[in-house]
């Protein structure tokens, strides 16, 4: 009996004191999980995009371009097209760079252009929550 006690309390005491790693597909990875909620929560929340405002064509900041499924957030982007000819006015466009993750949640910069010398850049901090990630605020940063 002595023998599976000790066999039982060793199990129990290495069980407790080695935390399960998670599987590596259990880890959500900044740019495939955690970007295109962040991207969707500042559309939804400080641009007021949905069904009834629809956002112009998307930008990203130079090599980064999440692959994201907008649908899932309730989102209808279009890529915007720097080739399209634009009749020598300035198109519309929203840009996001990618966020960056902190202690508290992730900041993001923003920026939105209506057309010549109507746009402006936002720095937003977004937060963590059960129901996803919220936006706790923005400042702007540039207006033209």
């Amino acid at each position: 009996m002595r023998p599976a006690l000790t066999l039982i309390a060793s199990l129990l005491v290495t069980g407790c004191a080695t935390p399960a790693e998670p599987a590596p597909e259990e880890v959500v990875v900044g740019e495939l999980g955690d970007d295109c909620a962040i991207i969707a929560a500042v559309a939804k929340e400080y641009f007021q995009f949905g069904p009834d405002n629809p956002p112009p064509p998307v930008r990203f900041e130079a090599d980064y371009d999440p692959r994201c499924d907008w649908s899932r957030h309730g989102l209808a982007f279009a890529r915007y097209d720097e080739s399209a000819p634009s009749g020598g006015r300035v198109r519309p466009w929203v840009r996001f760079h990618q966020p960056r993750y902190d202690d508290e949640g992730a900041v993001i910069e923003v920026g939105i252009m209506h057309g010549p010398l109507a746009g402006q850049g936002s720095e937003c901090r977004v937060y963590s929550g059960f129901a996803g990630w919220m936006v706790g605020g923005c400042r702007r940063t540039w207006v033209s």
